[in-house]
């Protein structure tokens, strides 16, 4: 099985460009991925996937560029790359948390793809110009037809009413659990290589922020605990912008950049800076609506702001 280590590593650790942490410099992310590679897969496995490790350097620098990138279509082709790697991931006991959370974010690889199709360059023009960013209410309508068929993941039926008390306890709209199925299939075992863990993929510094202990266990695993503080998070993100897509949006891209956004476009507006965010952003915030809709028959703007 071959696989370029540029889409590899790319899939590895573009994942919301760190949940809850601004993006990380290219030294960090260099140093990030060099450290996932060596503990996670052995000799053996790179092998397997033809890696050329003499290379590493050249792709790193890919992986730099695709990590900040705010282009959208770019996702549109590796998913050939992350069906290859998905079956190394779950190979071992190690590894399995990784293809949770990869097999988890699949399908931003088909709505990019389909808001390409969607997409119409200019005729006239050769060769025709980069298309622009799909607005945010075309990637609304695509997510509704990713998941209008789709099941609910297996494992929600047993966290749902438990994470929908702790959500309410929170003061928080308990529809808001869905965030779960975004984040990891409500697999409270899913980890991303750049360090965010369990059902609501929370990163290290934000779950200590929130009181939650890292060792000697990692509380973010388990699941009421975790939920516990993504409901406390989400609260506090919506107090600081007053609106639950800007709030999103900052759970998923970090806040100071989505304020520095909102400043230099003087809006307050998700869909004014959607373009301008990291791509996954610009898919994650579209994909929760369209799973609130598909799950719970209630669109984002509907849900009440937390209670005092």
């Amino acid at each position: 099985m071959k696989c370029n280590l540029a889409l590899l590593i790319w899939l590895l650790l573009a994942d919301r460009a760190t949940a809850q942490k601004e993006l990380p410099q290219p030294d960090e992310v260099i140093q990030s991925v060099e450290e996932w590679v060596r503990d996670n897969l052995d000799d053996s496995a790179l092998d397997d996937l033809g890696i050329d490790k003499d290379r590493v350097q050249q792709f790193l620098a890919e992986l730099r560029r695709r990590f900040q990138g705010t282009y959208v279509y770019d996702l549109g082709g590796l998913k050939e790359a992350a069906t290859q790697l998905l079956p190394v991931l779950q190979k071992s006991e190690e590894t399995q948390p990784y293809a949770a959370w990869l097999q988890t974010r699949l399908d931003y690889f088909d709505v990019a793809e389909a808001l390409r199709r969607q997409a119409k360059p200019e005729p006239e023009k050769v060769p025709p110009p980069p298309l622009p960013n799909p607005s945010a209410q075309l990637e609304r309508s695509i997510w509704a037809s990713e998941l209008k068929d789709r099941s609910r993941p297996p494992l929600a039926a047993d966290y749902l009413p438990r994470l929908k008390q702790v959500f309410a306890a929170e003061k928080l709209p308990p529809e808001l659990v869905w965030v779960a199925e975004v984040e990891s299939s409500f697999n409270p075992a899913a980890r991303s290589p750049a360090g965010a863990a369990g059902m609501f993929q929370l990163m290290p510094a934000t779950a200590r922020a929130l009181s939650l202990s890292l060792r000697p266990q990692d509380e973010r695993l388990e699941a009421e605990k975790s939920a516990r503080a993504a409901a406390r998070y989400l609260r506090q993100l919506h107090g600081r912008f007053g609106d639950w897509r800007l709030a999103l949006a900052a759970y998923n891209a970090g806040e100071s950049r989505v304020e520095a956004l909102l400043k230099k476009t003087k809006t307050r507006s998700f869909d004014a800076i959607a373009s301008r965010l990291p791509a996954e952003t610009q898919m994650y915030v579209p994909k929760v609506e369209a799973t609130l809709r598909k799950r719970e028959g209630i669109a984002l703007a509907e849900l009440k702001p937390p209670d005092a």
